[in-house]
């Protein structure tokens, strides 16, 4: 988790991740594991996950 990353958003990272693998995505990495959840975690640790966050201006 990158330092202006709240815990939240990296778990709707993962989370979206997951889904996507789970209906077929390619995996980005290589990895021992099966579960999407697990690999979203891998690939998330690695740095490789497709996602960006926008923030909106909170005044």
């Amino acid at each position: 988790m990158n330092a202006q990353e709240s815990r939240y958003e990296k778990a709707r990272k993962l989370g979206a991740r997951a889904l996507q693998l789970a209906h077929g995505a390619p995996v980005l990495i290589e990895t021992e594991h099966t579960q999407p959840i697990l690999i979203a975690a891998e690939e998330y640790d690695a740095g490789v996950l497709p996602f960006t966050v926008k923030r909106g201006d909170h005044k």
